[in-house]
């Protein structure tokens, strides 16, 4: 397979399992938000991280195909989060609280500005040539092209 059909599929993947992570934001987002009584910014914060954890989890087996070393990753999406999620939730709560946005539409915006910086971030800066390298994926990407080639 050419490395940009690869890296198409690559980015359907994330598309769809960030989506997937965006329902577990949203739905967890949407149950603080109306249950809990509590502000727009721990609201955020929780729904994001369980976001991020479930994203990173799914993404690193089934989009990215890494062996690379965990910690280290895990590593590099916190620093990644480290910048963005004060960003987001300061300026999210500023929108919502100072000048009045709807809660909902600054959460969708905030999680479509993570989807593209993450996707990017995660593809070049935690992973970087460290894509596809996974010894189950090698094996069933071998398998694969011995059934074509019989």
């Amino acid at each position: 397979m050419s490395n940009k059909k690869k890296e198409i599929i690559r980015t359907i993947k994330f598309v769809l399992f960030s989506a997937s992570a965006g329902i577990i934001q949203i739905v967890s987002f949407t149950l603080l938000t109306e249950f809990s009584g509590l502000s727009y910014w721990p609201c955020y914060l929780i729904s994001l991280v369980l976001s991020v954890l479930y994203n990173f989890t799914i993404n690193r087996k089934f989009t990215f195909h890494s062996a690379a070393n965990v910690p280290i990753a895990m590593l590099k999406v916190f620093i990644y989060y480290l910048i963005f999620t004060p960003l987001s939730t300061i300026g999210g709560n500023f929108l919502v609280e100072s000048l009045g946005w709807n809660d909902y539409l600054v959460e969708i915006l905030s999680m479509l500005l993570n989807f593209i910086t993450e996707f990017l971030f995660t593809r070049f800066v935690v992973y970087g040539k460290q894509v596809d390298n996974d010894k189950k994926y090698i094996e069933k990407e071998a398998q694969r092209a011995k059934k074509k080639e019989a």
